[in-house]
């Protein structure tokens, strides 16, 4: 990385602390590191060479979680056991049959160690990986290090539905809202604190702290450089929809933009009156947001998006303009999306079901849309879980 690329010295990451520090704590530990492309210190290292370099800690395994450790793996693609090539270093898979670390990946490890960038979205499955990981770490009796990251889209809005524990999944491991505004540190201390590990075991957690990262600051605010955390999320507006956008995956007849170069910043359907959604979406009034007509063709774009929704199909569009990201409250536009398309298109869309149940973390909502219910009234039906939420969340934040 460049050096005006580097996020100003005002906000440092956890590698950033452990690097100055000499990964003292880590001394003479044998350590697996759960990674991916993320995994860069502010100078541009990876959190790999950064380990497999320094002679008080030997770097014994890799994991990597959904698209793999470099970050070149398709969205649901599996990710094969093999070598790194920089470090030599086995890699195992926490994407393929495997999703938790197994004892024989653990062998020999005194200290797990974590450092991907999430995004901020329950269903953004790095967060699931952390959990499960942290389980193996309990169970094998390993120190768990989390590496923290700012949290990309900010820490001062929560949002949405709490997850039920009927929908527990992948992509919904435990009862937390769809837009968390935590880092992966603050997650890792509530879900072991809370008890939500299985079996109610408890990892010995370390969260080496970001420094100088405040609750409202998103991406922009102290980093220029965007590592895509998954090929799908290109850019940091990318984040900052995904927790509304992202619940067009729920929609078999409309796309999310993938096939596209701006995946969930642009949305649409060969169907679709682009002026009567925006129209609709105005009348909202949702902050931080601005809503132009957009015309979109999605095609295979190997290594990031196959067998996309209406390929090689012209699309009409909508491209959703980011104003003011710190006000943005994206869960909401995403439900506003989804009720203005049921209202005014409802021959043509198509509403998955248990779509809508594994990503939303609730049975009530599909009913809800199908019967065309707003989004407002929605949303103050889940008002006191979140409530609840944000009084537990509140233990565990490190950050002002």
């Amino acid at each position: 990385m460049q050096k005006s690329e580097a996020p100003p010295p005002n906000v440092r990451l956890g590698s950033d602390v452990l690097a100055d520090n000499g990964l003292e704590f880590l001394n003479g530990k044998r350590i697996g590191l759960i990674t991916n492309q993320t995994g860069l210190t502010s100078d541009g290292r990876h959190v790999a060479d950064l380990l497999a370099q320094n002679a008080n800690v030997e770097l014994v395994a890799l994991m990597g979680p959904e698209h793999g450790i470099r970050g070149d793996a398709e969205a649901g693609a599996k990710v094969d056991g093999a070598r790194d090539a920089k470090t030599g270093v086995p890699i195992f898979s926490l994407y393929g049959q495997t999703r938790k670390p197994t004892p024989e990946m653990l062998k020999g490890l005194d200290a797990l160690v974590f450092d991907i960038q999430d995004i901020g979205t329950r269903f953004y499955t790095y967060i699931s990986t952390m959990s499960l990981a942290m389980e193996a770490a309990a169970e094998a009796g390993l120190m768990f290090v989390v590496l923290d990251r700012p949290n990309p889209i900010g820490g001062h809005l929560v949002e949405g539905p709490v997850l039920a524990p009927e929908h527990k999944s992948f992509v919904g491991i435990h009862p937390i809202p769809l837009r968390h505004g935590m880092t992966v540190g603050e997650l890792a201390r509530l879900f072991n604190e809370e008890g939500w590990l299985a079996n109610g075991v408890k990892a010995n957690l370390q969260v080496v702290r970001c420094e100088g990262w405040r609750r409202n600051m998103i991406f922009r605010d102290y980093c220029s450089r965007w590592v895509p955390p998954s090929p799908n999320i290109p850019t940091p507006e990318s984040a900052l929809l995904y927790p509304g956008t992202g619940l067009i995956e729920t929609l078999r007849t409309f796309s999310e933009g993938r096939g596209t170069e701006q995946p969930f910043e642009m949305v649409g359907a060969p169907w679709l009156n682009s002026e009567v959604l925006i129209s609709a979406l105005t009348d909202a009034g949702i902050a931080g947001v601005a809503f132009e007509p957009a015309t979109f063709t999605p095609v295979d774009i190997p290594g990031k998006a196959t067998g996309n929704k209406y390929d090689q199909q012209l699309c009409n569009g909508v491209h959703f303009v980011i104003q003011d990201g710190h006000k943005l409250p994206a869960v909401r536009l995403g439900f506003e999306l989804l009720v203005a398309l049921q209202k005014h298109f409802p021959q043509q869309l198509e509403i998955k079901q248990k779509s809508v149940e594994r990503l939303t973390g609730q049975s009530w909502i599909y009913e809800s849309l199908l019967r065309g219910v707003t989004a407002d009234t929605i949303a103050a039906k889940w008002q006191d879980d979140l409530d609840k939420f944000m009084q537990v969340r509140s233990k565990y934040l490190l950050y002002e």
